[in-house]
C-alpha cells in the first residue's frame, strides 16, 4: 500500500463515519418534526429573557445523543464510559426538560459523571490537580446549557469544536512531537468525528431560523462529551491540558465571563438572564445568523491557532494560549461597548 494510500485510509473513515452521523441525527430529528412529536417532548415557551420569539421543540439531543453513544460504542468501544456517561445525563435532563427537577438533583448527576469518569480513568497527576479538573469539567457540562439561547450557535460550536478534536487525533506522530504524544489516537478521533457529524445533522434545523434547540437532554451531554473526550486526549497524550480549553474558548469564555460578573453584582447567577456576549450581539441588531458567523469565526481560528500550537516548545505553546485569551478579551469589550451604544439610542428614543 502506497503512502498516499496509507494517509487517506483514516480519513475515509472519518469522512464515513461523520456522514453517517450526520445523516441519522438528521433523519431522526426529522421525522421528530414531521410527526409532531417534537413538541410533545419537550417545547421552550419564549419570556421575557428569549431571544426567540415563538415556541420551538428542545429535541436536539434526541437525534445527537443515540447517534453519537451508538456509533461510539460500534466505532471506538474503549470509549465506552464516557458515551454510557453522556446517554445517563441525557436521560436526568430529559426528566428535567419534561417535570423539572431540584438543582442538587441535576448538579449531583452532573458531579457523579465526572467523578465516575476520573476515578476509572484517573490521570498520573497530584489528587489536587484531578479535583481541580473535576471542577472544570462539572463547569463545562453545564456551559453548553448557557449557550443553547440563539439560532446555529450551540449546533456550531459542536461542530466545530468536536472536529478539531477529531483532526488533533489523527494529526501523525512527527506531527505533535512538542507534546510528548506517542502516536495519534483513532479511536478518539472517530468517536470525535462521530460527535461532530451528529452535531452537524443538529444544525439542519437549528441554524436561522432555528426549528429546533438542544434542550437539557443534548446540550448536557454534548458539554460533558467535551471535557470527556478533551481530558480523555490529555490523558493519553494526545494533546496538552490546554488544547481542548483552546478548541472551546469562545463558548468557555463567554460563559465564565458572564457568570463572575453576575457573581460579582450579587446577582442570582442561575436564573435566566440575557447578559452573555452572543445575547447582547443578537439584541444589538446584528441578528442570530450573523452572530452565529462572527462566533464560528472565531472558533475556526481559534481552532486552528490551537493546532499549528501543537508543533511548538511548551513555552511557546502557553505564549499562543496567552495571545488568544487576549483577542478573546478585546473582542469581549467590543462587544460590550456595541450593546451600550445600542441601549444608548434606544434610551433616547
Amino acid at each position: 500500500m502506497s503512502t498516499a494510500s496509507l494517509s487517506a485510509y483514516p480519513v475515509v473513515h472519518l469522512l464515513v463515519c461523520g456522514g453517517l452521523a450526520l445523516g441519522a441525527c438528521a433523519a431522526i430529528l426529522w421525522a421528530l418534526l414531521r410527526s409532531g412529536l417534537a413538541w410533545r417532548l419537550a417545547t421552550d415557551i419564549p419570556n421575557d429573557r428569549s431571544l426567540h420569539t415563538r415556541p420551538t421543540p428542545r429535541v436536539g439531543g434526541w437525534g445527537i445523543v443515540p447517534v453519537a453513544v451508538v456509533l461510539i460504542w460500534l466505532v471506538a468501544p474503549a470509549l465506552w464510559l464516557p458515551a454510557l456517561l453522556a446517554a445517563l445525563l441525557a436521560a436526568l435532563s430529559q426528566i428535567d426538560d419534561r417535570r423539572g427537577l431540584p438543582a442538587r438533583v441535576r448538579f449531583g448527576g452532573h458531579a457523579a459523571a465526572v467523578a465516575a469518569l476520573i476515578a476509572v480513568y484517573p490521570a498520573d497527576v497530584p489528587w489536587w490537580a484531578l479535583a481541580a479538573l473535576a471542577v472544570l469539567l462539572v463547569w463545562l457540562v453545564n456551559l453548553y446549557n448557557f449557550m443553547d439561547g440563539s439560532d446555529g450557535l450551540a449546533g456550531g460550536m459542536a461542530l466545530f469544536g468536536f472536529g478539531g478534536y477529531a483532526i488533533a487525533a489523527s494529526l501523525p506522530a512527527q506531527a505533535a512531537q512538542a507534546t510528548q504524544a506517542a502516536h495519534p489516537d483513532p479511536a478518539l478521533a472517530l468517536a470525535c468525528v462521530t460527535v461532530a457529524g451528529a452535531a452537524a445533522g443538529f444544525l439542519l434545523f437549528n441554524f436561522h431560523p432555528a426549528r429546533i434547540f438542544l434542550g437539557d437532554a443534548g446540550s448536557i451531554p454534548l458539554g460533558f462529551l467535551a471535557g470527556a473526550l478533551g481530558y480523555w486526549g490529555w490523558r493519553e497524550g494526545v494533546w496538552p491540558v490546554w488544547f481542548p480549553a483552546l478548541c472551546f474558548a469562545p463558548f468557555i469564555g463567554d460563559a465564565s465571563v458572564t457568570l463572575l460578573k453576575r457573581l460579582l453584582r450579587g446577582e442570582k447567577f442561575w436564573q435566566a438572564h440575557r447578559e452573555h456576549y452572543y445575547q447582547r450581539l443578537v439584541q444589538s441588531g446584528l441578528g442570530h445568523a450573523s452572530t452565529a458567523w462572527v462566533w464560528y469565526l472565531f472558533m475556526v481560528a481559534g481552532i486552528m491557532l490551537a493546532i499549528w500550537a501543537l508543533q511548538f516548545a511548551v513555552l511557546s505553546q502557553w505564549l499562543v494560549v496567552a495571545v488568544w485569551a487576549a483577542v478573546l478579551a478585546v473582542a469581549g469589550l467590543c462587544i460590550d461597548r456595541r450593546w451600550r451604544r445600542h441601549a444608548s439610542r434606544s434610551g433616547q428614543s
